[in-house]
């Protein structure tokens, strides 16, 4: 709350300078509570991070128990959920091993069509995210639409989005909220998704931005995050090594990873902050521990001493 600062009745001779001087006291202690705000919390604190692509991307094949366990040892408190078919007989257990791990579920991920009324997939994460009363984001991804190249901008937004309202809508019902998921494609595309969302305004959609699938995005990143900004729901951090074509790396191994993690520390986004594990090792506590090590490497060339001694 911004001080309230009280001044006394004065003259009209010094109703100029007074009122300046209340302007000037005013803009510099809603300035230092803005501050304080936006730091209020270190976005590569090791208490923010998700882990993410470490359930089919495991040589392991660990199961419920056992992936919760390796994410205690990590101190990793957050999980987003990337499912496969084999894993849905599984889904109450996973639940059942996060909770009694103290882990929270941050995301459950969905791969969904144009027709998501029709998806069978969907309707048993809703049902099993009803069941045990977890609220959650819901990473989604909408593909096969035929004949998309032939239709114009506005008929591509309009049947994203009938698909993207459904499941919107559903996860409503059960106090969720979707996280619209670049992952390359028309839908990839945080404008495309921009224009979704500000086409639907609905208030439990946003994006959930992945550098791990912005190779082609790294010149045109400063220009469209303030406009994703309001909107985004996750950042999940990879390396980025620059080259024709771009690679994707181990946190820490790019060259252009350190200038967008800057970008969005500087910026007023204060959600979570996810660490994968996407074919960088085939045991995925390797793949975690290799990206916590880039990811404590770029904390100590950026000089945040204050997330770095989270870890």
């Amino acid at each position: 709350m911004t001080p309230v600062f009280k001044v006394k009745s004065f003259t009209p001779k010094g109703t100029c300078f007074q009122l300046i001087l209340v302007t000037i006291l005013l803009f510099i202690s809603s300035n230092v509570w803005s501050q304080k705000a936006k730091g209020a919390k270190n976005i590569y604190a090791k208490d923010n991070l998700i882990a993410w692509c470490i359930v089919p991307f495991d040589s392991k094949n660990r199961g419920p128990v056992e992936r919760a366990e390796m994410l205690n040892r990590l101190g990793i408190n957050k999980l987003a959920y990337d499912w496969r078919e084999k894993h849905i007989p599984t889904f109450d257990a996973e639940l059942d091993a996060l909770k009694s791990h103290k882990i929270d579920l941050q995301a459950f991920w969905l791969y969904s069509g144009p027709e998501p009324e029709k998806d069978k997939n969907l309707a048993i994460i809703l049902d099993v995210l009803k069941r045990h009363k977890v609220k959650t984001q819901i990473w989604c991804m909408v593909a096969g639409i035929e004949d998309l190249d032939q239709m114009t901008q506005q008929e591509k937004v309009n049947v994203h989005a009938r698909a993207v309202a459904y499941i919107a809508d559903k996860a409503a019902e059960i106090g969720c909220s979707v996280g619209l998921y670049n992952h390359g494609g028309w839908f990839g595309e945080p404008e495309n998704q921009l224009e979704i969302i500000n086409y639907l305004k609905k208030p439990n959609i946003g994006i959930v931005y992945n550098l791990h699938h912005a190779e082609e995005q790294i010149e045109t990143f400063p220009k469209f995050f303030p406009k994703m900004l309001p909107h985004l729901m996750a950042f999940n951090v990879a390396g980025l090594q620059k080259g024709n074509p771009v690679k994707v790396v181990p946190v820490g191994q790019g060259d252009a990873e350190m200038e967008m993690m800057q970008i969005v520390k500087r910026s007023s986004y204060s959600g979570p902050v996810g660490i994968i594990n996407e074919n960088f090792a085939p045991d995925a506590e390797e793949g975690l521990k290799m990206n916590l090590d880039g990811l404590k490497k770029i904390l100590k060339e950026t000089g945040d001493t204050a997330a770095l001694k989270t870890y």
